[in-house]
């Protein structure tokens, strides 16, 4: 027999490996083949950066690391790059989580756009240092910007369908 406490987290880590490869498969897809679109939202990034907050146990950082190191691969981005900078930002994030946890949301989002900042300034950075072409900056801060405006969103959505509450007082309060 398995430990609950483990089941848990070990669901809980496999629901997140389902939902992040389900967001990587979606920006894979050739939705409008030809045609320039603005820079949606970085989904996998929202959805990592809450599940860290919300549920460090179950998003162990190897398995953050292997998930970006695909989509890096996948998109044909610089190898390791968004993958390192995704480690090192959400460990950032998940050093000060229980320091968080308690405060209103709204700290939190700027928290989290603080973070999204510095790892999209990190990223730009160390392309430009090896002399790689960074994207565009306008698409660069659009993509900032919307995904900044998505976690909300998928803040919402995370404790609505998938039982992702913010605090330990609100999980005590879902399990009566």
């Amino acid at each position: 027999m398995i430990d609950p406490g483990r089941r848990r987290r070990i669901l809980g880590q496999a629901l997140y490996v389902a939902l992040f490869l389900a967001i990587l498969f979606w920006r894979l897809l050739p939705l409008a083949p030809g045609r320039v679109v603005w820079p949606g939202p970085d989904l996998g990034l929202c959805l990592t950066l809450l599940w860290v907050l919300r549920r460090p146990e179950q998003v162990p950082v190897l398995t953050i690391a292997a998930l970006y190191l695909i989509e890096d691969i996948l998109l044909m981005r610089p190898i390791g790059l968004a993958a390192a900078i995704a480690v090192l930002g959400t460990e950032a994030a998940r050093k000060r989580e229980h320091r968080w946890r308690e405060l209103p949301f709204m700290v939190e989002w700027l928290r989290v756009t603080m973070l999204l900042a510095l790892m999209m300034l990190a990223y730009r950075f160390v392309l430009t240092t090896f002399f790689l072409s960074p994207p565009p900056l306008g698409q660069a801060m659009l993509q900032f910007i919307a995904t900044t405006a998505a976690y909300p969103l998928v803040a919402g959505l995370a404790a609505w369908g998938l039982g992702l509450p913010r605090s330990t007082a609100d999980r005590d309060a879902r399990a009566r």
